[in-house]
């Protein structure tokens, strides 16, 4: 797998300690200061944010053997992440790796806001430096994977059940400060800067280490994401919608097709992610209620209501682990949206897609087809296989199992008289000579 380099060569800092590196240079010394930069060496940094997974675990173990194999300074780890869903022997050999390092091992807990909790947090604490940024937040260790002298020591008691601000991490002498980056690299031991003046004569902290950021490949960066408890529980609704509306339609459609896509994402994402696999299957079984309930037309019938409860009990208890678990937007904007959908727009839109002939809906008039309901006014019927809400225009109901006639068609509304023992039509007989 390649790492791709982004070829960042300079912070900017919006007038924090340093400006960028060629708006100081003089002309004519481009070329020397570049060299003096590469003398001074270079620091990897790279992004670990989100669920470590993994496809991060991966990245953070071969950015750490490519830092030892091209001689970098050191290698940073900018982390905001509450929870690994690696099994523990990986979670033990990433760990391992940091405390085997040729290259000394920072982490940043940055940007502000962040948070790093239990086993990242001691990951974090396996390294060789912390820094971490104000307003974020960092502990609740949970169960200790690693020896407690390779973490913080007698400290790791204040972590263990509770995260700790800057100023208390601090304090304590687990971290030091460092609000933005550009401060945590300019502690790191061996990284060099330097003060010139910039156009106005002004004094300006310039760092001569280059830096170079990593961050996911495209295609991993989709698995990554994929593999975030929102992502996945949407896809899966989103594959479940479109092939239950796929089930009515001729042939393989879009709709198929983009459902069978989500459907393999959301598999991924839910394998990687502790996904209690009884849930699913209760997404799963309200699927098969919402069919049920577009196949029948009816709103208020059993098979709606077990689509519903199994809707909401699935999405609830998706996630069995702290720290994974699905966004309360998330959850409300799936379960109104998947309800609205199936309930009252699949009904219309399987009657849609089967009452669009290439010229009209003339050809309806006469047919013969069979009553789902009771029709007394109104009642489902099916006509070749389609079914239909309808209405008698005769005084005679028409029980369930009759055979019925379509008279004339409302909109996607049929009208209907059973085969025999019809009563007479008032407009008929408003329309008879005398």
């Amino acid at each position: 797998m390649r790492r791709i380099v982004i070829g960042v060569l300079l912070f900017l800092a919006s007038g924090l300690l340093w400006s960028p590196l060629a708006g100081a240079s003089a002309p004519g010394t481009g070329t020397l200061a570049r060299q003096e930069a590469t003398d001074a060496g270079f620091v990897d940094i790279v992004e670990v944010t989100g669920l470590l997974d993994p496809v991060l675990a991966d990245l953070m173990s071969r950015s750490i053997a490519e830092a030892e194999a091209s001689g970098a300074i050191a290698i940073v780890f900018r982390v905001d992440s509450s929870a690994a869903v690696l099994p523990e022997e990986d979670l033990v050999a990433l760990g391992q790796e940091i405390l085997d390092a040729g290259v000394p091992v920072s982490f940043w807990v940055g940007q502000a806001g962040a948070r790093v909790e239990r086993q990242v947090a001691q990951l974090a604490l396996l390294g060789d430096d912390l820094g971490i940024s104000t307003g974020s937040r960092f502990g609740n260790l949970g169960t200790l994977l690693f020896a407690e002298e390779d973490l913080a020591g007698d400290d790791t008691a204040l972590l263990v059940d509770r995260t700790l601000g800057q100023d208390e991490l601090v304090e304590a002498g687990l971290a030091r400060e460092a609000n933005v980056i550009v401060e945590h690299l300019i502690d790191l031991e061996g990284f060099q800067v330097e003060v010139v003046e910039d156009e106005e004569g002004s004094p300006v902290t310039e760092p001569r280490t280059q830096t170079r950021f990593q961050e996911l490949p495209l295609g991993q960066q989709l698995f990554h994401t994929v593999a975030s408890p929102p992502v996945a529980y949407l896809l899966l609704l989103i594959a479940l919608g479109l092939l239950v509306f796929e089930l009515y339609t001729a042939g393989i459609g879009i709709a198929g097709v983009v459902g069978a896509v989500c459907l393999i994402l959301a598999s991924y994402g839910l394998d990687v992610l502790p996904a209690r696999w009884w849930a699913v299957g209760l997404l799963l079984l309200s699927a098969f209620g919402f069919a049920v309930n577009a196949q029948t037309a009816g709103l208020a019938r059993v098979w709606t209501g077990v689509a519903v409860v199994a809707l909401v009990l699935g999405s609830l208890f998706l996630y069995d682990e702290p720290g994974v678990s699905l966004p309360w937007i998330t959850l409300l904007v799936g379960v109104v949206l998947m309800v609205i959908a199936m309930v009252s727009g699949m009904p219309s839109m399987v009657r849609t897609r089967f009452s669009t002939p290439t010229i009209g809906r003339e050809w309806m008039i006469g047919e013969m087809g069979e009553a789902v309901e009771s029709v007394s006014p109104d009642g489902v019927v099916r006509i070749r296989e389609a079914l239909w809400r309808a209405r008698t225009n005769r005084a005679t109901p028409i029980a369930q199992g009759d055979r019925v006639r379509v008279v004339a068609i409302e909109g996607l509304t049929l009208e209907v008289e059973p085969e025999e023992g019809a009563a007479r039509d008032y407009r008929e007989r408003r329309t008879t000579p005398e």
